[in-house]
């Protein structure tokens, strides 16, 4: 029950936001609805996928990379349920795409909490999508930036849904390569993991141009010409965002050598003839996960 008696569902709704009163940004490209176009989703336009087909023709890898990515935050999110982890923070959600993370988790564990962040008014309309969990469970929407990570720490539906002195898995999942040094990604990173409790886990994975730094270096440029911000890291500037923590086996990790399972490519939909091999330097992306003792 609220505090004037009516009772609370078990979903912390999103306000619809009326169209009139937002800019949905659909004159211009968006990092979520790029990967949804990567992923084969239909909540795209044309400024994003203009910019998308730019990136592949710089780098032909990206759509492996978003299958490949998902499908690892997919196996992280049920292999720490089954570890006890009950709190999921995601940040960076992107658009909803079934499952979600909540659907993963609350299949291991039914009474599963998570709160989703993103900063893109079109994830906030379709929020509700994301927020359909399990009778027993719980799910929240927040609309915050990474770069103010306090915003989400201290938001209503964060301190509402998850038990701050209980652990968390925080979840960071193709999100930072759009954070840069300059914007201080590892302080930002630094300043989520104190705030968990200890037991916590860190669910971190990003582009590195490790294993094609030619065709990277002309997607990066491709994407700073249209505007867009970006830094991929390589496997020694990766690792330092687990500073302090403890990495679980095998620690980092292209993401599809991390705790590969049988229904990877079922969960994902990866078919190669729609997304070619998958080979380290098609998918360029570093993966871990890391524990606060």
């Amino acid at each position: 029950m609220d505090r004037n008696g009516e009772r609370l569902g078990r979903t912390e709704r999103a306000p619809r936001p009326l169209q009139s009163e937002r800019d949905l940004g659909l004159d211009r490209h968006h990092s979520a609805r790029i990967y949804d176009y990567f992923l084969g989703g239909k909540t795209n336009f044309p400024p994003d996928r203009e910019v998308a087909e730019k990136l592949l023709a710089a780098f032909p890898g990206f759509r492996i990379a978003a299958h490949a990515n998902r499908a690892f935050m997919h196996r992280a999110a049920r292999l720490l349920a089954a570890r006890g982890i009950h709190q999921f923070l995601d940040i960076g959600t992107g658009i909803p795409t079934s499952p979600n993370l909540h659907e993963v988790a609350q299949a291991v564990v039914p009474q599963a909490r998570v709160v989703y962040a993103d900063n893109d008014p079109i994830v906030l309309a379709h929020a509700r999508a994301l927020l359909t969990g399990s009778p027993e469970g719980r799910t929240a929407y927040v609309e915050a930036d990474i770069t103010e990570p306090d915003t989400i720490l201290r938001s209503r539906q964060v301190r509402e849904t998850l038990d701050l002195d209980r652990p968390i898995a925080l979840c960071l999942v193709g999100l930072l390569h759009y954070i840069t040094d300059e914007q201080d990604a590892y302080g930002i990173v630094r300043h989520l993991v104190d705030a968990m409790p200890s037991g916590s886990y860190v669910v971190i994975s990003q582009c590195t141009p490790d294993f094609a730094p030619e065709e990277w270096e002309e997607a990066i440029n491709v994407y700073k010409a249209d505007g867009g911000s970006a830094q991929v890291r390589s496997r020694a500037e990766f690792t330092r965002f687990f500073e302090g923590l403890e990495l679980m086996e095998p620690g980092i990790e292209v993401p599809h050598r991390w705790h590969p399972d049988e229904d990877t490519s079922d969960v994902v939909s990866l078919r190669p003839e729609e997304t070619g091999e998958m080979t380290d330097a098609l998918v360029s992306v570093w993966a871990g996960v890391g524990v606060k003792r």
